[in-house]
């Protein structure tokens, strides 16, 4: 389970001053569930989802990620966790296998297991065609896939996306789609970000849409369709967001 308590996060800039990238976030994503965060560029997505990663310290705050505090227990939280960031990059001399089984082992996974979870994840993501390519040789959606298989290798009960689909062509995004809503099928917490809608429609089971580094609304698509009398997820993000988005701008 994931469960956000008044997660916020700020940062000095020189010019700036102080910079509240997130606010006060708080939700819920319960096994076997997707939480779909969705905002535009800036709006506080990513650093929401390395807070729960442990990857950025909370300033004030926390959040419990499959049982353990990620200010207090963040080691416990890291083995329990699969995050999947676009900015994440892959060593170039390595090939494919050889950068999963370098993470699977960080991981702890004795050999058996380890070729058994590679021989799985290779097999339903269709990399068995480049295992034994270097990363600097691969495609953008190659490389993405080999990203995601070093961070299900150790089967984690809580699974992490931060733009998974981002660059990627309509055939391989599709397969990653598929791929998340087979996590979920499995029994495990999944929180992703995007902006794009018609994912975010496909996939989630609760919507959090977040901006300016609040949270203006959550729930499933069906009570926001009720909430704002709209049924395009678009015109209910505009009716969310542009009130605030004025207000910003001005």
């Amino acid at each position: 389970m994931i469960e956000a308590r008044g997660l916020c996060k700020r940062f000095q800039d020189k010019k700036r001053g102080e910079i509240r990238a997130v606010e006060g976030v708080s939700f819920r994503c319960l096994p076997g569930q997707i939480y779909g965060l969705l905002g535009a560029n800036g709006a506080g997505k990513t650093t929401t989802l390395r807070m729960l990663a442990t990857i950025l310290e909370p300033t004030d705050g926390t959040a419990i990620v499959a049982g353990y505090d990620i200010v207090e227990q963040s080691e416990k939280v890291r083995a329990n966790v699969g995050f999947l960031s676009t900015a994440t990059a892959l060593y170039p001399r390595l090939t494919a296998q050889e950068m999963v089984e370098y993470f699977g082992r960080l991981n702890g996974l004795d050999e058996a297991t380890l070729k058994r979870r590679i021989d799985e994840i290779f097999g339903r993501l269709d990399m068995d065609g480049f295992r034994d390519r270097r990363c600097d040789k691969l495609s953008t959606g190659m490389k993405q896939k080999v990203s995601i298989a070093r961070t299900l290798v150790h089967d984690p009960p809580v699974m992490i996306f931060d733009e998974p689909t981002l660059g990627l062509d309509v055939m391989t995004a599709r397969t990653i789609v598929e791929f998340i809503r087979e996590c979920r099928n499995r029994g495990k917490t999944v929180i992703f970000s995007t902006h794009v809608m018609s994912e975010v429609e496909k996939l989630c089971d609760n919507i959090g849409i977040i901006h300016d580094g609040k949270l203006l609304a959550e729930g499933p698509l069906r009570e926001l369709r009720a909430k704002y009398g709209e049924q395009d997820l678009e015109e209910i993000f505009v009716k969310v967001v542009g009130p605030h988005h004025v207000a910003v701008e001005a």
